[in-house]
């Protein structure tokens, strides 16, 4: 199948919710839409942690989630049943942080340094010190407050909510778990990450990894030529769907240019290509296509680069191959303009007796450094733009559907 198959494909014009006309950049640049956002959208919905359960394989194992726009700490404990549990940061006496790192193990309890105060994996109040020096001890509230846990094909979220309205399955919908569910997520681990606080809106940000359409210009020389076609120059997606709140795009890449032999431009880029996985390395070599989980390259082409899912509203899985993907968490600060940005690299473990695929995946930290920098560059002057007041809407074209999607999403949750 070629691009030009697709001929005057429109998918925007299948969903006329969406409309075609510019969209408001009001969730860009106001402050009160961005306290609207913070009540109405991240203490409601199910959020990702960007992290899997098999970053706490044991009892006592935890890391802390901090979110800046509602201004909570939150601990991700594995209990001693092995039940992953979800509690606020926040000791019931004085309301000191009963963790201050990132991540750690404890030995069955967590002890508040400020006064002792401890409490079980299990969120429970195992003691008091000085307890009889309190008035009424018994009536005081003193278990750790606990934060809705669950867990999608090995990735933990939560919800802020203290009562969800639909569980985390209801929430990705019965067409994520479909497409999806034969993915093997568990057999990768993560061989690159990093973190960035940028002076940009959280939307901003988010779009930055809503759209294919940039490759072929933003990233000429990380991705040279790879999303080019000859056959077809205005395209670059094979398709897109619109899942409930969430969004999927697949996209064209021009096999020969990604696989090529690029020694004479890029000599080591070619090199980590050929010894170990990269971007530039063949996607079907581990499984053909055909085998493939259903929602990644649902068209089955040879000329394909990569998918994304867009899980709404802090997650996006860039899809490479079959068990390779980049995740994407991105969460506003705790101003409009402020937003945080993680990025981890999942596939499956490097042979650490190999010194050549210990090498290449050396390689794919700075090559994948390189390019979300190229991303996050752009997010920045955007920001200003918007700021100064010169730019007042977009104009999207049909295939940066998944942002009109997503603006919509936003705009009907802040305005109901």
């Amino acid at each position: 199948m070629k691009l030009s198959d697709l001929k005057n494909t429109r998918w925007t014009l299948d969903h006329p919710e969406l409309g075609t006309g510019p969209v408001s950049i009001e969730s860009y640049r106001s402050p009160e839409y961005f306290l609207q956002m913070r009540d109405k959208v991240f203490k409601k919905v199910w959020m990702a942690t960007g992290k899997r359960i098999d970053e706490i394989p044991k009892p006592g194992d935890y890391f802390v989630e901090n979110v800046d726009i509602t201004n909570d700490s939150i601990i991700i404990v594995r209990g001693l049943d092995g039940i992953i549990r979800g509690f606020h940061n926040v000791c019931k006496h004085r309301g000191t942080q009963v963790v201050n790192q990132e991540y750690g193990n404890v030995k069955g309890r967590f002890t508040c340094i400020y006064h002792g105060w401890s409490y079980g994996l299990d969120g429970k109040n195992v003691l008091v010190t000085e307890k009889e020096m309190f008035f009424d001890p018994e009536k005081m509230e003193a278990d750790l407050v606990p934060v809705a846990v669950d867990v999608w094909k090995g990735f933990i979220f939560y919800n802020l909510d203290p009562e969800p309205k639909e569980s985390l399955l209801d929430y990705l919908g019965p067409e994520i778990l479909d497409l999806y569910d034969a993915y093997p997520f568990e057999q990768t681990t993560v061989l690159v990450s990093y973190k960035a606080n940028l002076d940009t809106s959280w939307p901003v940000l988010r779009d930055s990894q809503l759209d294919g359409y940039h490759l072929k210009y933003l990233h000429r020389r990380s991705a040279p030529g790879f999303m080019e076609s000859d056959d077809s120059p205005s395209r670059h997606a094979w398709d897109f769907k619109i899942l409930g709140k969430h969004g999927s795009g697949s996209f064209y890449g021009n096999r020969a240019n990604i696989t090529a032999d690029l020694s004479k431009a890029a000599p080591i880029a070619t090199l980590a290509s050929q010894v170990g996985q990269t971007i530039a390395s063949d996607a079907a070599a581990i499984l053909p296509v055909e085998q493939w989980a259903k929602g990644v390259n649902p068209r089955r082409s040879e000329s394909w680069f990569f998918d994304y899912l867009y899980i709404f509203p802090n997650m996006h899985i860039v899809f490479l191959g079959h068990g390779v993907y980049i995740v994407h968490k991105m969460m506003p600060g705790n101003a409009y303009n402020k937003a945080s940005w993680s990025a981890r690299y999942f596939a499956p473990p490097v042979d650490t007796k190999g010194l050549a695929s210990r090498w290449s995946a050396e390689y794919m930290k700075y090559s994948l450094r390189d390019l979300w920098r190229e991303d996050g560059n752009t997010t920045l002057g955007a920001q200003k733009s918007i700021d100064s007041g010169v730019f007042k809407r977009m104009y999207l074209q049909d295939q940066e559907i998944l942002i009109r999607h997503a603006e919509k999403v936003l705009n009907d949750m802040v305005y109901t």
